[in-house]
């Protein structure tokens, strides 16, 4: 088990200095079953662009954006079946962990919630914040926010803080709440 030093006093005033002046930067690892909408959701908050006909991520997609004083790396893991055992590799060292559900797809919405419960249970992600974001509210018969917390139960979930939005990445519905909420996270640097 490693242990992290303690910061001297002049450590704590040269970080405190820095954060006034300098940017945050937050470490985010997106995940979700696939056809979800987590590489359109990276796509909007990197360019501001829907795209129609979004490329399935393989594996994982990694991108750099800086949104005010907030640097974000988003790591976007592929969420088909074969790729899911090592999503947790890639969240060992993240500051937040963003679950994408497609909130429309009901056929689904079993297999994402046990996704979602393993996930959450893994030691080596103890305590890391968790969104949860219900995309595609758009069409027809998709979950708002109170059908996603319980669909998802999210309200079992005691050990972390937790935040669920319905968003749309298409019409770019509720991702500016999105953001802010991202921006107050804070990083584990």
């Amino acid at each position: 088990m490693e242990s992290t030093p303690k910061k001297s006093f002049f450590e704590k005033i040269l970080d405190w200095i820095r954060s006034l002046f300098f940017s945050k930067e937050l470490e985010l690892r997106i995940l979700g079953l696939a056809n979800a909408g987590k590489s359109t959701f990276v796509g909007v908050l990197s360019n501001g662009v829907f795209e129609e006909d979004q490329i399935p991520t393989i594996g994982f997609n990694f991108r750099k954006i800086k949104k005010g004083k907030v640097e974000f790396k988003l790591w976007d893991l592929g969420g088909q079946a074969r790729f899911r055992e090592g999503w947790e590799k890639y969240c060992r060292t993240c500051d937040t962990i963003v679950y994408v559900i497609d909130s429309e797809d009901k056929g689904n919405l079993d297999i994402a919630k046990v996704q979602l419960h393993q996930v959450v249970q893994w030691p080596s992600v103890a305590g890391v914040p968790l969104l949860v974001l219900g995309n595609k509210n758009d069409l027809p018969g998709a979950l708002d926010d109170k059908g996603i917390l319980e669909a998802m139960d999210l309200k079992s979930i005691k050990d972390r803080t937790v935040a669920c939005y319905s968003i749309s990445c298409k019409n770019q519905n509720n991702i500016d709440n999105v953001l802010k909420w991202l921006s107050n996270m804070k990083s584990k640097k």
